[in-house]
């Protein structure tokens, strides 16, 4: 209504400047009286309109609940539709005042008050458009919840730079040409009459200019910054939906962005948790074909001692419970060794210290790492365990198949270490080194370590030395008694027949 007044208004103002009022003589008060009706009666249509689109548009925020599909669809079709519907009831009336003011002047001012009643009714309408889209904006938010595309050919940027432009230029310059190339106006109305149509057109292009540009800035300064948010690792971050142009697209992409990322750094977040940080990271850097090499690596076997007995003794939730604690502090002695645990095998784990990352020296933190698990785990004082340490040449990458892969460790090293696991079982220290792992280790680490005994482990034909660790004075034993010398390195057993290796 407001602008359908104003367009009016213009009209009027500018019919009384260009003198045409005045070339109605004392019929004026007539004619006004029969132009009126129809705008009176416009009036009135567009008022029991505007109630029934309060209802039609908007009764699902009477009722408190958000739109259904096709009422949100339907509320992003109602600026071109009350625009298009203005334009509807102007027609019309641009006839009838266009009739009746040329009947009482001259025949040549029919098309002069036709051109300026149908420019009048273009600028109210492109006025109205802009308004109302502006008016449902904060439904928008709203609305993009129900749509997955909140964007309408009616309000796109394009839609509104088009009618800003005929706010702002097109109808008034077309207006003015209008007054210009009126035969009936005298030079000097036509003169105040085209200053009367700068002033208007300067106005009215000043305030769409303005809300067109804080339209498009204000969203794009606030996608920048979400996006400047994102690109520091704040993927929580979100913007509001407020636009149905390419703009709200623009707002729901960065808002998908945001959720994609968040979900692939959670994802990898799990699947570290399952696997280790190296591995997920080679695996989603990585080709998801079957990838590997042959490395030198320390492999790490832990083990806990009578597990069945304690299975059966505990409830399943105790003993998963007591191995939770045990398995935290292998992780954690592991990865701040720079080692990964490849894998939990029931009650054990095995750890590997020089792949898939490689070490100049894995070896010694495989050593520190073994240290530290045995004593944390004595000191908890819940569980056993044996831990096996050694050596040698594997293969270390995926197995598997196109569908199915998983990075693990082959070779000889990691079945010494489990054998090596089993015998550390009975060794006061609960650890076995091979000699490939204290030969490998740093000058200060290996002195730390003593030669335990050579152990004939099953299913390997030549002899190991097993290495132990030596108690520090500072520390108590293991078993809570005082500490110990370490043990002179133990001679050689004499040789054996195959039947006594066989069943050592």
């Amino acid at each position: 209504m407001a602008c359908n007044l104003s367009g009016l208004a213009v009209i009027t103002t500018e019919l009384f400047l260009s003198g045409f009022l005045s070339r109605l003589g004392s019929d004026w008060m007539t004619a006004f009286t029969q132009v009126s009706i129809y705008p009176a009666l416009g009036a009135l249509v567009g008022i029991m309109l505007a109630v029934r689109d309060r209802r039609h548009y908007f009764s699902w925020l009477d009722q408190r609940r958000p739109p259904t599909e096709r009422e949100a669809t339907r509320l992003l079709r109602l600026p071109i539709a009350i625009t298009g519907r203005a334009l509807a009831i102007w027609l019309p009336g641009v006839f009838v005042a266009a009739a009746v003011f040329a009947h009482a002047t001259e025949e040549r001012s029919f098309p002069v008050v036709l051109s300026m009643f149908t420019l009048g009714g273009l600028e109210s309408a492109a006025l109205t458009y802009l308004i109302v889209d502006r008016l449902i904006r904060p439904t928008i938010p709203v609305v993009a919840e129900v749509l997955d595309e909140t964007a309408h050919w009616s309000n796109t940027v394009l839609a509104r730079v088009l009618v800003t432009f005929a706010v702002a230029g097109a109808v008034p310059l077309f207006m003015l040409i209008t007054v210009l190339a009126d035969p009936s106006t005298a030079a000097q109305d036509r003169i105040r009459t085209g200053i009367y149509m700068a002033i208007v057109g300067l106005s009215a292009g000043a305030v769409a200019t303005a809300a067109l540009a804080r339209a498009v800035a204000t969203p794009m300064h606030t996608l920048r910054d979400a996006l400047d948010r994102i690109a520091h690792g704040d993927l929580e971050a979100r913007v509001t939906i407020n636009s149905t142009s390419e703009i709200g697209r623009l707002e729901h992409s960065v808002n998908e962005l945001a959720a994609n990322l968040s979900e692939r750094e959670r994802m990898r977040t799990v699947f570290g948790r399952h696997v280790g940080t190296e591995v997920a990271e080679r695996a989603l850097s990585g080709s998801p074909s079957l990838t590997g090499d042959m490395r030198v690596v320390t492999a790490l076997f832990v083990d806990v001692t009578g597990s069945v007995a304690m299975a059966t003794e505990l409830a399943p939730h105790d003993f998963v419970a007591k191995l939770n604690r045990l398995l935290s502090i292998v992780v954690a002695a592991t990865e701040d060794n720079h080692g990964l645990v490849n894998k939990f095998e029931g009650d054990a784990a095995l750890c590997i210290f020089g792949a898939p990352i490689a070490l100049d020296d894995n070896a010694t933190p495989a050593l520190k790492a073994a240290r530290r698990i045995r004593d944390e785990v004595a000191a908890l004082g819940e569980l056993e365990v044996g831990i096996g340490i050694a050596r040698g040449l594997v293969f270390a990458g995926d197995v598997g198949t196109d569908t199915r892969l998983e990075f693990t460790v082959i070779g000889d090293a990691v079945n010494e270490a489990a054998r090596l696991t089993t015998e550390a079982k009975k060794v006061p220290r609960r650890i076995l080194a091979s000699q490939a792992v204290i030969d490998a280790a740093s000058d200060s680490e290996r002195t730390q370590w003593t030669l335990h005994d050579t152990l004939h482990l099953r299913g390997r034909k030549e002899p190991t030395p097993g290495w132990t660790d030596m108690a520090s004075p500072a520390s108590p034993h293991r078993n809570g008694t005082a500490p110990q010398a370490a043990p002179r390195p133990a001679a050689p057993r004499p040789a054996e027949s195959a039947d006594q290796a066989a069943d050592r």
